[in-house]
């Protein structure tokens, strides 16, 4: 068993639409199997995609908008009322689209603004998906992300630059961990309170980790630096819930003993 330091959470994100804005949270309920609460929730189809509501299946991330390829999508400022079902997405100072993303209407008005605003990245009509309960995320299984800031410390030293964590889209950012240690853990358990966490993988970086997530702008060359430097572009690792609880920002995170009997 790895020997691991105690950690915190120093942030807590969900990404209700894939590709748009990531949402600040202080505390969340954790449900078994489950990713955080409306994360990944909704996609934008890049053209048809072949996906069906009715019967929800995981589809590459290729099929969506997605800031691996579309990276204007960072210059957006988007938020999602979990009460109303409403998506606000802001360009600047305006709004410029507002919809119920569970009617037809409010998702129409939604596509309606990207068929307009981003048609050179568009391979055919955009199109708001929902899948209930589906998780539209970058792997098949719900799970949730983590970042070792560590981790992203050291990255900034190889680039010679700032690396706002943001970049790497995650649900949990920790401090206090070193560099790469979350690389160590997989099919660990980390426990945060009464919330207990498998890691079951570590997150290969794509080039989404490029973009700024404040201006859009393709900067830097983050997986192509991690494998000079390191032989791999891994970066962070995923985790899947196996008891419930609620995190919070401030939360210790250590490695869960086996209880004995």
């Amino acid at each position: 068993m790895p020997d691991t330091p105690p950690a915190a959470i120093s942030g807590i994100y969900r990404y209700p639409v894939k590709g748009l804005t990531p949402e600040a949270l202080e505390k969340v309920s954790l449900a078994v199997g489950q990713t955080l609460p409306a994360d990944r929730r909704y996609a934008i189809e890049n053209g048809p995609s072949g996906f069906d509501p009715a019967a929800p299946a995981w589809r590459p991330k290729t099929q969506y908008l997605m800031l691996m390829r579309d990276e204007r999508l960072a210059t957006l400022r988007s938020q999602f009322d979990d009460a109303t079902n409403l998506l606000s997405i802001r360009k600047g100072d305006d709004v410029v689209a507002r919809g119920d993303l569970e009617t037809e209407q409010g998702r129409a008005t939604i596509e309606s603004y990207f068929a307009q605003d981003f048609q050179r990245e568009l391979k055919g009509p955009p199109k708001l998906l929902s899948g209930g309960g589906h998780s539209f995320s970058d792997v098949a299984r719900k799970v949730v992300s983590i970042i070792n800031l560590g981790s992203v410390a050291a990255i900034e030293t190889m680039v010679g630059a700032k690396v706002n964590p943001l970049r790497f889209r995650a649900n949990l950012y920790l401090r206090g961990w070193p560099a790469w240690h979350e690389l160590s853990l997989v099919r660990q358990t980390l426990a945060i309170g009464e919330a207990r966490l498998k890691v079951v993988k570590c997150i290969t970086r794509c080039a989404a980790t490029n973009v700024d997530p404040e201006t859009g702008a393709r900067d830097l060359e983050i997986p192509a630096t991690l494998m000079r430097e390191l032989g791999h572009n891994e970066c962070g690792i995923y985790a899947e819930v196996v008891s419930a609880g609620t995190i919070g920002v401030g939360d210790r995170i250590e490695l869960d003993e086996p209880r004995l009997v």
